[in-house]
């Protein structure tokens, strides 16, 4: 659970529901001191990660974060190259991911 749970108990902005699944507006943070979630930027719910931009080693560590909170599989849908990302959380409803990340 994020330092700041107060944001998630909102109606999150970040999640919309989608005829796959759920999607996940994400701004990524790369190179930080730990990997874990850390609010809102913005509409999007903002994840720090310790792994670099580079190589994809980023947006695997937050498909990794998103998997063990979610209990799920996660894809990158948008944003390969950019902090702005959207994650796919398919066949799932969005209450059940509002509930696991905090909301």
């Amino acid at each position: 659970m994020p330092d700041n749970a107060v944001l998630y108990r909102r109606r999150m902005p970040a999640l919309k529901a989608s005829s796959e699944g759920v999607e996940i507006a994400i701004w990524v943070v790369p190179g930080a001191s730990r990997t874990a979630l850390q609010g809102m930027h913005g509409e999007r719910l903002k994840v720090s990660v310790a792994a670099p931009a580079e190589g994809g080693r980023a947006n695997r560590a937050v498909t990794e974060l998103l998997e063990s909170l979610l209990g799920e599989k996660v894809t990158l849908k948008r944003g390969m190259r950019s902090r702005a990302k959207v994650f796919l959380v398919a066949k799932t409803d969005i209450d059940g991911v509002r509930r696991k990340l905090g909301g």
